[in-house]
């Protein structure tokens, strides 16, 4: 059985480094500012939501906590004490 191993690869000219490193970088910042209009685009659309809600409810009066029935769980309960134990 036979190994052949592939050919040495020619290494590239130096332009041709220098224009792909340039073409890497420029593809990495067209990427990051399309990042940043995604951001800013959720960012102005949250803020305009929450001010759309906010305007929405300033309407309506607010409910506090004590005009609300407490609230409560409705059962039967049992005292526990730590010399007896429940028979479950």
């Amino acid at each position: 059985m036979r190994f052949v191993l592939p050919a040495k690869r020619r290494t590239r000219p130096p332009l041709a480094r220098a224009l792909s490193v340039i073409l890497g970088l420029a593809v990495v910042g067209v990427l990051m500012v399309f990042g940043l209009v995604v951001a800013g685009v959720l960012l102005v659309g949250g803020v305009v939501l929450l001010a759309i809600r906010q305007w929405k409810s300033a309407g309506r009066p607010a409910v506090t906590r004590a005009a609300r029935q407490p609230e409560a769980l409705e059962g039967e309960f049992v005292v526990l004490r730590e010399g007896r134990h429940a028979a479950h």
